[in-house]
């Protein structure tokens, strides 16, 4: 019978738990998975939830009421489209599609284009929280026309994680096109923005402090009960805290190696950045510090060839060189987060997506990776002053940056003169320099490009473009 209120195809851990979150709050779901054994394993687990199963498309369609609403959740790229091929001739005007996966936004504007010549609708749906968002409440980050969105509000709504301060639902409609695939991208370069931080704290306060796993265990947790409370430094905590689970003796985070992987979101949003001409000197900090953990055998190699600097002995107070990183990563966060948020107001004026900045932060309070108190301080940023020019600038942050800044510096010399590297704390410092330097040395940059190649330049004291005879 057509009395299914909405479809999901695609029942890996995130599709199920998406589905089995919908029938918790009162929906009727239809599935569909490829392989008809995962849809029959997935049924049998859960016999008393509204949800029914098909084993052809055909016959998962006819399950839905119309207008049908059915999200994809299928890995992103040509699986997607796959989908939507199939899908086009079994559904009629006016139905939506919803893609809830990491696809890359212009990817998501061809498919709108290419679906609307049908009349069928598409909206690209951000989904963030992992396996236990899914379940419990993710947060969601949908894009496409005011209408498509307007036909699965309630459904996204009543789903979503509640902020923990106010009970708001953590969706929002983000705007039109690939806005909200956009906002996903550059939360996933946040995202590895602040990993990458955190793990740089880690690694000064254990080469250059010498703390051990507990020790770390219990920095980590202090820092959690303040200003940097996040689910990040929560379970950076926990990971201090875990035993290896092979039999081996210590922590299970020192046999894990030491090369991060990445699926690509970190790098589409610095890639997009330079195409729009943004700085996001921690975020692409962040993707190249992935990038060079890779090369473990050539770093290897590497360490037995290039010198190092002479061993560095911590002589001073820990204490308080504990809570100077501290305030060096509050610093560093904030300088990853104006980057990010410039970046998203940037991409919506040029492809006119008109996102809503503080709704933004506020659907990221909760249900997301980057879930952080800290947001709630942003979302007050932009409430105050909806078009303010860089986050760094909004009274309670540039107050801190101003107070922490001498702390932030003596953090990232001190590693330096260890050989400690942190490449984003370095970057998010001069981002903060630079964004604050009234003169800059383009200038020269400006005669070097003139000189070797005509390429003119602009003056201080008169409009126009100049070339100059340098060799006169």
């Amino acid at each position: 019978m057509s009395e299914h209120d909405i479809g999901l195809i695609g029942l890996a851990v995130m599709g199920q738990n998406l589905v089995l979150n919908m029938a918790r709050n009162g929906y009727h779901v239809a599935v569909y998975n490829r392989t008809a054994a995962a849809t029959d394993e997935f049924l049998a687990l859960h016999r008393a939830q509204p949800i029914t199963g098909a084993h052809t498309l055909p016959d998962f369609v006819a399950l839905l009421r119309k207008p049908r609403i059915i999200q994809i959740m299928v890995k992103a790229g040509a699986p997607v489209d796959s989908v939507i091929d199939q899908l086009i001739p079994l559904l009629e005007a006016g139905d939506l599609i919803i893609d809830g996966g990491n696809s890359y936004f212009p990817d998501t504007e061809r498919r709108e284009a290419r679906l609307a010549e049908h009349g069928i609708r598409f909206l690209g749906l951000g989904v963030s929280g992992g396996e236990e968002g899914a379940l419990w409440g993710p947060s969601l980050m949908p894009g496409g026309t005011p209408e498509a969105y307007g036909m699965v509000a309630p459904i996204l709504t009543a789903i979503a994680a509640k902020a923990p301060s106010d009970g708001a639902p953590c969706v929002t409609y983000l705007g039109r096109g690939g806005a909200g695939h956009y906002v996903k991208m550059v939360h996933n370069g946040i995202e590895y923005g602040d990993m990458q931080l955190i793990a740089e704290s880690y690694d000064i306060l254990k080469r250059v402090v010498g703390l051990n796993n507990a020790e770390l265990a219990e920095v980590f947790a202090e820092w959690n009960s303040g200003e940097l409370d996040s689910f990040l430094i929560e379970i950076t905590a926990q990971i201090f805290r875990k035993a290896d689970d092979q039999g081996q003796a210590g922590a299970l985070v020192d046999y894990i190696l030491d090369a991060a992987g990445q699926k690509g979101t970190g790098k589409w949003t610095s890639q997009n950045a330079l195409d729009l001409g943004a700085p996001t000197h921690t975020l692409t900090a962040a993707v190249e510090a992935r990038i060079i953990s890779a090369f473990k055998a050539e770093r290897i190699a590497a360490s037995q060839l290039l010198g190092a600097p002479a061993p560095y002995s911590f002589t001073g107070d820990k204490k308080a060189f504990i809570e100077a990183v501290r305030r060096a990563l509050y610093c560093s966060k904030v300088a990853a987060y104006a980057q990010g948020m410039a970046l998203i107001a940037l991409a919506s004026q040029e492809y006119n997506y008109d996102v809503p900045l503080g709704k933004t932060a506020a659907i990221w309070r909760a249900g997301c990776i980057i879930r952080a108190r800290f947001l709630a301080d942003i979302t007050d940023a932009y409430e105050a002053d909806p078009h303010l020019a860089n986050l760094m600038l909004a009274p309670k942050f540039r107050a801190a940056l101003s107070d922490y800044q001498a702390d932030w510096r003596e953090v990232v010399a001190t590693a330096i003169r260890a050989g400690v590297p942190t490449p984003a704390f370095s970057a998010s410092l001069a981002y903060y320099d630079s964004y604050r330097s009234e003169r800059l040395p383009a200038n020269l940059i400006q005669a070097q490009r003139d000189l070797f190649g005509a390429h003119t330049f602009e003056r201080t004291d008169r409009e126009g473009s100049f070339h100059a005879n340098w060799s006169a």
